[in-house]
């Protein structure tokens, strides 16, 4: 039945399933990301202070970096359709008895326990592992694309979600954030998304077969490692751990802004208004920069272009403490937000280059762990250096200055040899 549908569907199916993938990564970092724009009519109705109710949004990523790795080998045994499918109806279902917050450890249950843990079963390091069974040649595009994904969630929904709040109430907006996960995420899912093209007779990049040794087809195919490293072994190797740090880094300078944004714009002059408008602006250039970074990546060497992307994002905090009012804080915007999601896809390709696919799901859940557990530790510094300084330029310092070895540490890789070493313990 599979295979009669695809066949009346133009083009290669694996572009619809990108496209069910980002629809995906929208509804459920959309759904998360939007949580500031509750945080005052909740706090307001229920008499919160700003620090109980910040404990669910550090919970929420502390247990989704704690969890992602046992996920992403859940992907690889049961499937990543299935797993994609069973965490968006379980988010889907804790992000409708949002609407019912009573308490606020029930806030903190459903919002911080739930939605962290299985947000990694449907998270952009789930999706990217079984995208790259999709794609040889476009890989890097590919994953680009679902990485975009990531950023129009929040430029689509935190604006409904503040809409529906200023229309109806919150009450009402988490029913419209959850039916977006239940009514369009989880069906497109279920109609669109298989495991790998040889499910539905096809091949990778929608080639109709293996061309010749040597032919252009199969030039890109030997930069996938045999399906040989197994996690085991691949952990004990030196790129996995300098993959890992350079996405702890990742998070900790991304997530420092989802929070500590608005108020540093706030700081250098930027009305409210001004500030959330930069803040949408980075979520442009950071769809831009996806993409962009995607295609580059298929042409070239997906390590340079995540090295250099480690070096933006620093240069972009440095612009931000060095160059004077507007001419920082823009400038930190476009670096910053081109480089925002962009490591996702080239890490993920990276990982898929060097170990090949068969421990894929169980390897990006692992570094995908580290930049979620960056985030959290990042949010937390932040803000307590603010307090204890009255300003965000140490904070910001260290950030930037952390970048500085996430760079050494994605150069220092020898993707040449590891991969060779896959292909010799495998008899090629």
């Amino acid at each position: 039945m599979a295979r009669g549908i695809v066949n009346r569907i133009p083009g290669y199916h694996g572009w619809y399933v990108v496209g069910a993938c980002v629809i995906v990564s929208m509804a459920i970092v959309g759904a998360r990301n939007t949580f500031g724009a509750f945080v005052l009519p909740m706090s307001e109705e229920f008499g919160w202070n700003r620090g109980t109710v910040s404990l669910a949004a550090f919970l929420g990523l502390l247990l989704n970096g704690v969890t992602q790795t046992a996920l992403g080998v859940v992907c690889d045994r049961a499937g990543g359709r299935r797993t994609i499918l069973v965490s968006l109806v379980i988010l889907g279902l804790a992000t409708l008895a949002l609407s019912l917050t009573f308490h606020v450890l029930f806030l903190i249950l459903v919002f911080g326990v739930v939605s962290g843990i299985f947000y990694g079963g449907a998270s952009p390091a789930t999706t990217s592992a079984l995208l790259a069974n999709w794609f040889r040649r476009a890989r890097s595009t590919a994953l680009g694309i679902n990485a975009a994904g990531a950023a129009l969630g929040g430029l689509a929904l935190v604006p409904l979600a503040i809409l529906v709040i200023e229309v109806a109430d919150w009450r009402m907006a988490w029913v419209s954030l959850a039916l977006v996960v239940l009514m369009l995420a989880v069906p497109l899912v279920y109609a669109l998304v298989h495991d790998s093209p040889a499910l539905l007779g096809l091949n990778p990049d929608g080639d109709c077969a293996p061309g010749p040794p040597g032919s252009s087809r199969n030039a890109a195919y030997p930069r996938t490692a045999p399906q040989t490293w197994g996690l085991s072994t691949a952990l004990r190797s030196p790129p996995i751990r300098n993959m890992s740090g350079g996405y702890f880094t990742d998070g900790f300078s991304t997530a420092i802004l989802l929070v500590h944004f608005v108020p540093y714009a706030s700081s250098q002059g930027a009305s409210p208004a001004m500030a959330a408008s930069l803040f949408s602006l980075m979520m442009v250039m950071s769809i831009v920069g996806s993409v962009i970074t995607g295609l580059v990546s298929d042409r070239g060497d997906s390590k340079t272009v995540l090295g250099l992307i480690y070096a933006l994002r620093g240069g972009g905090y440095a612009a931000a403490l060095l160059l004077p009012g507007d001419v920082g804080l823009w400038a930190a915007v476009a670096c910053i937000g081109f480089s925002w999601n962009a490591p996702a896809s080239l890490t993920t390709t990276l990982l898929a280059n060097i170990y090949g696919l068969a421990s894929l799901g169980s390897l990006s859940g692992l570094t995908y762990s580290f930049r979620q557990i960056g985030g959290a530790v990042g949010v937390l510094l932040a803000g307590y250096l603010f307090d204890a300084t009255g300003s965000y330029s140490l904070p910001f310092a260290i950030t930037g200055g952390l970048m500085l070895p996430a760079v050494a540490a994605v150069f220092a890789i020898n993707q040449r040899k590891y991969t060779s070493r896959g292909r010799a313990g495998s008899g090629e």
